[in-house]
């Protein structure tokens, strides 16, 4: 499991955005970047810095992904049929810590992994503790019955800071929920503006 050695909103700060769309980001209080020379005027970005953002600023929304697992999504995205950029992003909207944070079963997308990788959840009835596992259309990604009554899954269930997206189907009691389909980037709940296609930009130069 890769270690997070920074805030866990330094990214906010760093992006100028909030990029979970939480209350609690400090983007909400103070927009400018990290550091004595955050409030400096910004000069023009190149082609490849903003690239390298829209790289930086997607690799971060799914928290603790390394840059070598996300380097190996884009080449996976690459080698499937299609459009590259959208298939990055259903390649990381359908790995199970992915789910597990859409489905509101925790609060954020690193609670997700640990949460995942704690094993307290199931995959068609089978135990599964690896964050990056990738959930296929109709599985179906169940807390643990004893993992329900956690103060975590309590608090994302009740929050209304975000809803859970189309392409998942919560059973009655919220504590189940079936992939029903592959998203497309236009699906998902982002609360920032992605663009993958600048991604795909900064792999391919």
């Amino acid at each position: 499991m890769s270690k997070r050695h920074s805030a866990k909103y330094k990214i906010d700060r760093a992006m100028g955005e909030n990029l979970w769309g939480r209350a609690k980001s400090p983007v909400n209080k103070r927009s400018y970047g990290p550091g004595q020379h955050g409030q400096r005027r910004k000069s023009k970005v190149s082609d490849f810095g903003l690239q390298l953002k829209a790289k930086q600023k997607l690799k971060g929304y799914y928290g603790n992904i390394t840059e070598k697992q996300f380097a190996k999504t884009y080449d996976e995205a690459t080698r499937r049929k299609g459009n590259t950029s959208e298939n990055l992003i259903g390649l990381l909207e359908s790995r199970l810590d992915a789910i597990v944070y859409r489905a509101k079963f925790v609060p954020t997308v690193w609670a997700a992994r640990q949460f995942v990788n704690h094993g307290h959840v199931t995959v068609n009835g089978k135990k599964v503790d690896i964050a990056s596992y990738r959930v296929k259309p109709d599985d179906v990604v169940t807390v643990k019955e004893k993992s329900r009554s956690m103060a975590l899954v309590i608090e994302a269930q009740t929050s209304s800071e975000r809803d859970v997206p189309d392409y998942l189907e919560l059973s009655d009691r919220s504590f189940s929920v079936r992939y029903v389909r592959v998203p497309e980037l236009s699906d998902v709940p982002y609360a920032v503006k992605m663009e993958p296609n600048l991604v795909v930009e900064y792999y391919a130069s």
